[in-house]
This record gives structure tokens, sequence and C-alpha cells, in this order.
């Protein structure tokens, strides 16, 4: 998945209706805020484009590096790019599910219980860390993430449009951390790798640093908002009117079934699993400044968005296969349409 053109402006837009940014203008803002973030964060395109994806399609990101990779400078770099309300959530081992979605406390004015509502109602959520907290405050994300809405003593409470849950793990510390069981992991639209930089980008990394660069105050390295609600929305409404063809569906269709019988799968893609991947395709399009999806755009979501949904059979594990590689072969014995 590499970084989508700058787009080029072209004329007048049929789906255009006045009201709100226009489609093109949309677009335009999203780039800018790849521009924004990368005045933070050195590199990570892959990642950044990830988000932008989950943006447009109403999902959420999973991000996973060993620490010192920036991903949680990542998710702050994408919040200050944005005017969109954010907050952070530092999961720890004592992390009650409250202390997410908020509660019910006494008022003693009015001498009864009100909902006071907790970080999650916002716009973007930061979940640092969230395989250190146990699978009990865990699930008190999967109604949020799932149906964006917190339900407390019988009563649900909507939120905020849009809501984008962007969660950071480590892949490699084991001692106090809990996985993250399958239903959980279902609920991401996309798992990205945040990799170690290459050696260029390190020493652009080292370079800032030495000229003063301060990774707790985004406003002093120049971060600005460039893009907010209306931008996305229009983003959004716009990714959905990229065309789907029958053929590309089918493809998805036969991708996510190939995954059913892989020999060293135990579990294959279900039908969420495929509709994320033509979803995450359409928003990669549309992104890409095309008003149709390609199978290219299909092969490039393909790993990051289906390589958490599956699971591998131990004698696979043992053997050091691993469900990028099933995917790699997936894609590579499913005809693709012409």
């Amino acid at each position: 998945m590499t970084p989508p053109p700058t787009p080029t402006d072209p004329p007048g837009d049929p789906h255009a209706t006045g009201e709100g940014p226009a489609p093109d203008d949309a677009r335009a803002a999203l780039q800018s805020v790849r521009t924004e973030v990368a005045r933070a964060v050195v590199g990570q395109d892959q990642a950044v484009s990830g988000l932008l994806v989950a943006l447009l399609t109403g999902g959420h990101v999973l991000l996973e590096g060993v620490p010192g990779t920036a991903k949680t400078l990542l998710v702050r770099a994408l919040a200050r790019a944005l005017s969109v309300r954010t907050a952070r959530v530092q999961f720890t081992p004592d992390l009650m599910p409250g202390d997410v979605t908020g509660s019910m406390v006494y008022d003693s004015g009015r001498e009864d219980f009100t909902f006071r509502p907790g970080p999650v109602f916002t716009n973007l959520l930061l979940a640092d860390e969230v395989n250190r907290t146990p699978p009990k405050t865990q699930s008190a994300l999967l109604e949020a993430m799932e149906e964006r809405q917190v339900t407390v003593d019988g009563t649900a409470h909507p939120l905020p449009t849009p809501f984008l849950v962007a969660a950071t793990q480590n892949p490699v510390e084991y001692e106090g951390t809990y996985p993250l069981p399958e239903a959980q992991l279902d609920r991401f639209l996309l798992k990205l790798t945040v990799p170690l930089p290459p050696r260029e980008d390190e020493v652009e990394v080292l370079t800032r640093h030495a000229a003063g660069f301060d990774p707790r105050d985004l406003a002093a390295a120049g971060v600005r908002p460039v893009a907010g609600a209306e931008e996305l929305a229009a983003a959004a409404a716009a990714a959905r009117r990229v065309q789907v063809s029958p053929e590309i569906v089918g493809y998805v269709v036969d991708l996510a079934r190939a995954t059913r019988t892989a020999p060293s799968l135990q579990l294959g893609v279900s039908p969420r699993g495929a509709t994320a991947l033509m979803a995450s395709a359409r928003a990669w399009a549309w992104l890409s400044g095309r008003e149709f999806v390609t199978p290219d755009d299909v092969k490039a979501l393909a790993p990051p968005t289906l390589a958490h949904r599956v699971a591998l059979r131990p004698e696979a594990e043992l053997e050091g296969v691993d469900a990028d590689a099933v995917l790699r072969t997936v894609l590579s014995s499913v005809p693709v349409p012409r």
C-alpha cells in the first residue's frame, strides 16, 4: 500500500450539491493532513494512509510495532491535523470498563443518578497499549466500535460522528499483557504494522531532535488543523459513491472463500471481513483519485484488512508460517478479473 498521488482538481464534480465541501476539496484537505503529520512523523506513509482509509469508512485501526516507532506520536499528529474532538486512554491492568465508557454517578443536587460520559465520547480515541488491560475492559470497546453507542443502565448513549478508535499494541512484550480475542480483533478495519525506519529516515529523526524538535509540542513543530468534520463527511460520502463492478465483488468474495479452505488456516475470513475489504478498497480508490475500484486496490488493502481476521493452525505456527505468507499465497492463487 503506497500513498495515493496528490489530486489534480478535475473539472466539475457531478455529485457536488453545493452543501459542504466539494469532493475534490475534501480529497485535497485529506492530502494536506498527510503533509501535516509528516511535520512530526518521519516516514510511516502506509500507517498514515491506513488511518485515512479508516476515517473514510468509519472503521478502526490497530497499530502494532515495537516501542519507540512513533505509534502514539502518529495518532497524536493525526488528531492535531484534524479539527475534531480527541481523547486518549492509557490502558493499564487496573483500568475498569467505566473508566472508558463512563458510568452512573450520584448527583446530590438532583438527588438522582446521572450518566457521566467517559473518554470514548469523542471523535478520535487513542487507545494506547490496548493489550495491557484485561479482557473485561477490552470488551468495553466492543459495543462502541461496532454499534457507535454505549449502553449504561439500560440506556443507549450514541457516540459522535465521526468516531475512530486508533489502538496501539506492542507485539514482542508478553509479560503483563492480554492478547486481544478474535471478536475484538474483528472490530478493527485494519491492522497496521509500524516498522523500524530505514537508515535515512532514522537519520532524519535524529536530525530533527538535534534541531530542537519536541514530540510533546506538536504546535511548535508546525502541525496545524487542516481538515474537520465537514471535510471528513464529504470525503466519506464521495468514497461511498465509488463504483464497484460485479467482477470486483466476485473477486473479493473469492479471496475470502479461499482463506476458508487454505490448509494452513483453521479460521478464514468471514463475510464481515469481505465487506471490510471492499469498503477499504473503495476508500483507497477514492483517495487515489479514481471513481472505480481496481483489482490492485483490493490487493493493496487485503493484507492489512484480512491478516488479523484469520487464525493459523497450530502445526503451521510451529513451522514458522505467518498469516501474511498465507494471504500472499491466496492472492496469487485466486484469478484476477480482467
